[in-house]
């Protein structure tokens, strides 16, 4: 398994289920940044609208047609479960809950799959304290 860095490292386009609208929020302001950054951000949450960072916006991981290095979680850690069993339905090789969202059992799960998993750590602080851009 890849460690943190080395799975945003080796990422191009992540999938952030629970991107967000609102400016001032972490869903919204942590994938503009990693976008800012050089990375193709796929917005997936069925309440944001058309369209979201110049992207289209996805209601689900399966709607996305087309694949995705990484899915970047915004969800509470109730729904981690799921959105691990829509990673591992469409093929993505890492999944990643941000800051604050634990569960065990979405662990359990993308290990299980065999893809590599990250929680309760923040995309935009690791590609800071990695040094990582694609620009």
């Amino acid at each position: 398994m890849r460690d943190a860095l080395q799975i945003l490292a080796e990422a191009r386009v992540i999938a952030v289920v629970g991107a967000s609208r609102d400016p001032h929020k972490p869903a919204h302001s942590v994938p503009l940044q990693m976008q800012r950054h050089g990375w193709r951000i796929i917005p997936v949450n069925p309440y944001a609208g058309d369209e979201l960072f110049g992207e289209r916006v996805y209601a689900s991981l399966a709607d996305v047609p087309h694949p995705v290095d990484m899915v970047n979680v915004f969800r509470p850690a109730a729904d981690a479960v799921a959105v691990v069993r829509e990673a591992i339905a469409v093929g993505a090789p890492s999944v990643w809950l941000q800051l604050g969202i634990v569960s065990p059992e979405a662990r359990r799960l993308a290990e299980e799959a065999g893809v590599d998993y990250v929680e309760d750590r923040c995309l935009a602080v690791e590609r800071a304290v990695g040094g990582l851009s694609l620009t």
